[in-house]
């Protein structure tokens, strides 16, 4: 395999992961055989493909963006717990 010796014991310590000897092998193979797919794809000729942010088309799911009426201030005042100065009185949550 010519990809970068990657250790599974490095990375397993930087995620500050113990690995027993029987897992650090699994996983050394199986790294090594990511690697060795990953060193393919890399000899692929992708010049003739158009660079693009996602895989397939994207496209936006939200509703349109329209004003509408908001809720009456004396409503909203009326039905809130405390209120002073047209404003609704909430808990203070940060100190």
């Amino acid at each position: 395999m010519s990809s970068p010796n990657l250790d599974v014991r490095d990375v397993a310590r930087l995620a500050r992961i113990e690995l027993s000897d029987e897992e650090a092998a699994t996983f050394q193979s199986q790294l090594g055989s990511v690697l060795e797919y990953v060193e393919q794809l890399g000899k692929l000729d992708v010049s003739q493909v158009e660079p693009t942010a996602h895989a397939a088309p994207v496209f936006n799911v939200f509703r349109e963006d329209v004003a509408k009426p908001g809720l009456d201030r004396s409503a909203v005042l009326a039905n809130a717990p405390h209120a002073a100065n047209n404003l609704v009185l909430v808990t203070k949550v940060i100190e």
